[in-house]
C-alpha cells in the first residue's frame, strides 16, 4: 500500500500576505531572510534578462513549523519553492527519478543500533521536478569519496567498515541518520559533512522523520512511536477527547459496496466526512510504526472513491497468515505478513489477494508466496549490511 500524506499545520501561514500579519510575523521573515542569504552564499541563480518566447517559472513562499519529539515548535522555516508543475519534459528537465529510504530499511537498522531582469539558476532549487535528484547525486558523490559504500538493494542506505569499526548512514532527501560502534569516528563524519555541505547537528538522535525514538540503555531497549503526531491527527478529526478502543476493528464487522451511499441526499452527507483524509492520514502511521492497523486500514481504504551480555543473536523471524474469501464483494481472501528482528516488528503489510482462492489451504499458500517474496528482499539487504551473521540461515516463516 502507498500513499502520500500532507498534513497542514492550522497555525502554518499558506501565503506571504499571510505570514506577515501572523502573530510570528518576525520570525517568519528573519525565516525568509535565511532562506534569501543561503540562495545567494551559494550562488543559486544569477540575474539575466529574459530569453525571447521563454516564459520563466514562478515560485511561492513554503512555510513550516519544526518541532521537536515532543510537538514543541523549535524553528521557523521558509522556503522559496518554484512552481517546478509549469516545467516541459525534455525543455526544463529530463530525468527526475530520485530515490528516498524505505521504512522498513530505517527500522532494521535501528534495530540492530532587480526589475526587468529575471533569475537564471545556476544550482537546483525546491520545487524543480530534477530537484531531489540533483541533490541525490551531489550526496551521493560526496559520500563515496569519503569510504562509504551504497547498498544495492537500498540506494539510501551507505555502510563505512574500518576494521572493526562499522557505520551506517541513512538518506531521505536531506535527513540524514547516522549510526555505528564507534563515537570518534560518527564525530569525524559529522565534521567532514559539516565541511561539505550546510548542515545542522541536531545531536543525538531523538526522532527520524517524525518518529521519536525511544532508548533504554539499562533494558537495553529501542523503539519507535508516533505519540505526537497520533495526538496531531486526533486534534484535526476531532478526536481528541474519544474513548480509546482495544483493537483497531470490532470483531464481526463486514464492509461490502452495499454499504456505500445509494442516494444523492446520502452521498451529498458523506461528502462532509473526511474519510479520504483520515485512511491517508492513518496510513503514514502504519507504514513507521504501527503493524496492528494494517488490516483494518486495507479493508476500509477499498471505499474511498465512495465512501550487551548474555545478548541473543539476531535472527529475523517471519509470520504469515490469511483469511478466506474476507471480502463480500469479489469473494477474494486477506494477506498479511510481519518480520520480526530483535525482538521489534520491522516490516510488515496486509493486502487483499490479487486472485480468488478456492480454498483455505490455497488462501494460505498465495499468502505465503508473498511472504517470501519479501523474505528475499530482507536477505539481501540484512547480508549486504553484514552485521547479522544469521542471515544466512534459513529465515523462520
Amino acid at each position: 500500500m502507498h500513499g502520500d500524506i500532507l498534513l497542514i499545520d492550522q497555525d502554518e501561514p499558506r501565503t506571504y500576505q499571510e505570514a506577515v500579519v501572523s502573530p510570528d510575523s518576525e520570525k517568519w521573515l528573519e525565516a525568509m531572510r535565511s532562506e534569501m542569504d543561503s540562495m545567494y552564499e551559494n550562488q543559486v541563480w544569477t540575474l539575466v534578462d529574459p530569453p525571447e518566447r521563454v516564459k520563466p517559472l514562478g515560485c511561492k513562499w513554503v512555510f513550516k513549523k519544526k518541532t521537536d519529539m515532543d510537538g514543541n515548535v523549535q524553528t521557523h522555516k521558509g522556503r522559496l519553492v518554484i512552481k517546478g508543475f509549469r516545467q516541459i519534459h525534455g525543455v526544463g528537465y529530463d530525468e527526475t527519478f530520485s530515490p528516498v529510504a524505505m521504512f522498513k530499511s530505517i527500522r532494521i537498522l535501528l534495530a540492530i543500533a532587480d526589475a526587468g531582469k529575471i533569475c537564471k539558476l545556476q544550482r537546483s532549487i525546491y520545487g524543480l521536478k530534477q530537484a531531489s535528484r540533483s541533490w541525490n547525486l551531489r550526496f551521493n558523490d560526496a559520500i563515496k569519496e569519503f569510504g562509504f559504500i551504497k547498498n544495492e538493494d537500498e540506494p539510501c542506505v551507505y555502510k563505512k567498515v574500518s576494521g572493526s569499526t562499522i557505520i551506517f548512514l541513512v538518506l531521505y532527501v536531506d535527513d540524514i541518520l547516522i549510526m555505528g560502534n564507534d563515537i570518534p569516528t560518527l564525530q569525524s563524519i559529522k565534521t567532514w559533512l559539516g565541511s561539505c555541505f550546510s548542515m545542522k547537528d541536531l545531536g543525538e538522535a531523538t526522532y527520524i522523520l517524525g518518529d521519536k525514538i525511544n532508548r533504554d540503555r539499562s533494558r537495553r531497549l529501542l523503539g519507535l512511536s508516533q505519540g505526537t503526531y497520533i495526538d496531531k491527527i486526533l486534534k484535526r478529526f476531532n478526536m481528541e477527547e474519544s474513548k480509546r478502543g482495544l483493537l483497531p476493528m470490532r470483531h464481526g464487522i463486514s464492509l461490502s459496496k452495499e454499504m456505500c451511499p445509494s442516494t444523492p441526499q446520502e452521498r451529498e452527507r458523506m461528502s462532509k466526512i473526511p474519510y479520504a483524509s483520515t485512511i491517508g492520514s492513518i496510513i503514514y502511521a502504519m507504514l513507521c510504526t504501527r503493524p496492528d492497523v494494517s488490516y483494518a486500514l486495507s479493508m476500509t481504504s477499498r471505499y474511498q472513491v465512495d465512501p550487551g551480555e548474555g545478548e541473543e543473536e539476531l535472527s529475523v523471524k517471519g509470520y504469515t497468515d490469511a483469511s478466506f474469501q474476507t471480502d463480500k464483494d469479489d469473494s477474494r481472501s486477506q494477506s498479511g505478513f510481519v518480520f520480526c528482528l530483535n525482538g521489534g516488528a520491522v516490516n510488515w503489510k496486509s493486502s487483499k489477494q490479487s486472485t480468488v482462492a478456492d480454498s483455505t489451504t490455497e488462501a494460505e499458500y498465495i499468502a505465503a508466496s508473498e511472504e517470501a517474496k519479501e523474505t528475499v528482499w530482507i536477505k539481501k539487504f540484512i547480508t549486504e549490511l553484514g552485521v547479522v551473521p544469521s542471515i544466512s540461515d534459513a529465515i523462520e516463516l
